[in-house]
């Protein structure tokens, strides 16, 4: 977890957030929004707001009541305590990516399989810059779609020790990662313990996606219920596309994912007074010659930036960020775009940052190569926003006195007494000269990134668990497999 202590850079004045909370009343008071559950157009009905079928109509201010019971910032705990995160405040997480169907392994595209899952829960279990493995790393098409969910969460539960995020495909699966999660924090004292313990502090954080524009549908809002009536966090995320999924300005799309988010959240507080929630926002464009989503964008970066300014306004923590982009391979467009997301999550202080490491081909593919490339992109940001430590030590007066004019500080004191940690040593990047480079064999950053992982992967070593722990989630999995029929 990162401390950004850096002042968060805000874009939008007084009078445009005025104009921006005008927008958002407008859009629940006279359009509303679509709820595709029956439970929680009974909630909100209950709560005096206007339902007509599944389109409700909210009050502003019940609203606002509802978002100021969330807290403000809370803590996620993981199996190994010394991996307990913060969300909220001037904390940043990280997560690997989420969702892709597809892998690339060098020049090789193909379909995810729970071996690619399972390696990339073991690179984010080895690299300390990752705060979580994430959620959904990669689709894994070769077990089967009912179940997969069971070995999704019992490789995040036992190839990390770092908190991760819950299933959120259905209602039942919401609740089998649930009990998955209470046995393994349970321990000797049981699944009933375990669950005490989410209770006092969550483990878990799931993603719950609106169908933007204006629509919750029935699966993401029954794994809200499940999440939320357990305490565990919640993310709610307008997942808009400028241009598709919302107007084509940014105003306009800002207007919109705040509608979306706060009545989800005015949702899972109606659920859960007081449960823990984060304003999501997943906000980029298309290309409007070809239809297709663009990532690192001028676009994006400003929404993002307003996002956190937003955020920041309605007392919430909040989500964005990553190392997006639309190129299909880990080349230059791949490291400019991925920066172009990432230096504005840095600047916004993004709380919850998914899609971190490995997003490639617009989120359809997750890469092993550039999953590398954003660890170091990672590395190098929170090295860039630390704040400089200013005093009589740094001012190095006495270097000066001992070099003179016209010298060099190679071999002063202050440089041998500094030199392994004074400047940023790179995991990735390459400063030989030519001839050296050349010797080495002429490797360009991919192709260095594919050693680097995979002398991760064999380096790796799964952190310890007890092994009655191991055995009563196994079982679990095996009685649910059969439960579902696979």
């Amino acid at each position: 977890m990162f401390r950004n202590r850096m002042p968060h850079y805000e874009v939008l004045s007084a009078d445009a957030m005025a104009t921006l909370d005008k927008g958002w009343r407008r859009l629940v008071t006279e359009l509303g929004v679509e709820f595709m559950s029956q439970r929680a157009l009974d909630l909100l009905a209950a709560e005096g707001q206007q339902v007509e079928g599944n389109n409700v109509k909210f009050d502003p201010d019940w609203i606002l009541a509802q978002v100021a019971k969330a807290p403000r910032e809370f803590d996620l705990q993981a199996r190994n305590r010394d991996h307990d995160i913060h969300i909220g405040g001037d904390a940043m997480a990280f997560g690997a990516v989420y969702g892709p169907p597809f892998v690339r392994q060098g020049d090789v595209r193909r379909e995810a399989t729970m071996e690619d899952f399972r390696n990339f829960t073991k690179l984010a279990q080895s690299f300390p810059v990752l705060d979580s493995a994430g959620g959904v790393i990669c689709e894994p098409n070769d077990t089967p779609l009912d179940s997969r969910h069971l070995d999704m969460t019992l490789a995040l539960a036992t190839l990390t020790d770092k908190p991760f995020m819950g299933n959120v495909v259905s209602g039942p699966n919401a609740r089998d990662t649930i009990e998955l999660t209470s046995i393994l924090l349970g321990g000797s004292a049981g699944r009933e313990a375990g669950r005490a313990a989410m209770e006092q502090t969550p483990a878990l954080i799931s993603l719950i996606n609106c169908n933007s524009p204006l629509r919750w549908d029935d699966r993401m809002l029954d794994s809200l219920f499940e999440y939320a009536e357990a305490n565990q966090a919640v993310v709610l995320t307008p997942f808009i596309l400028m241009g598709a999924m919302s107007p084509v300005t940014i105003p306009a799309a800002l207007v919109q994912q705040i509608a979306e988010a706060l009545t989800g959240i005015a949702l899972a507080q109606t659920i859960r007074p007081g449960c823990p929630v984060v304003f999501g926002s997943f906000l980029s464009n298309i290309d409007m010659q070809s239809g297709s989503p663009t990532f690192g964008t001028p676009e994006s970066g400003m929404g993002l930036l307003c996002t956190g300014q937003i955020a920041r306004h309605f007392g919430l923590p909040f989500r964005s960020g990553g190392a997006l982009t639309s190129s299909q391979v880990p080349d230059a467009q791949a490291g400019y775009e991925a920066l172009m997301t990432l230096l504005p999550t840095f600047l916004a202080g993004t709380n919850w940052v998914m899609h971190s490491a490995g997003w490639l081909e617009g989120g359809l593919v997750a890469g092993f190569e550039k999953f590398i490339v954003d660890v170091e992109l990672l590395q190098m940001m929170r090295a860039e926003f630390t704040p400089l430590e200013i005093d009589e030590a740094s001012l190095a007066f006495g270097a000066h006195e001992e070099v003179g004019a016209g010298g060099h500080f190679l071999g002063a004191m202050h440089t041998m007494e500094r030199f392994r940690t004074c400047f940023y040593r790179p995991l990735l990047s390459s400063s030989d000269n030519y001839e050296k480079w050349s010797r080495n064999g002429g490797l360009d950053a991919a192709a260095r990134a594919t050693k680097i992982y995979t002398d991760r992967l064999e380096s790796y070593e799964q952190p310890p668990l007890d092994e009655a722990i191991r055995e009563e989630m196994d079982e679990f999995v095996v009685r649910r497999r059969k439960e579902l029929g696979d």
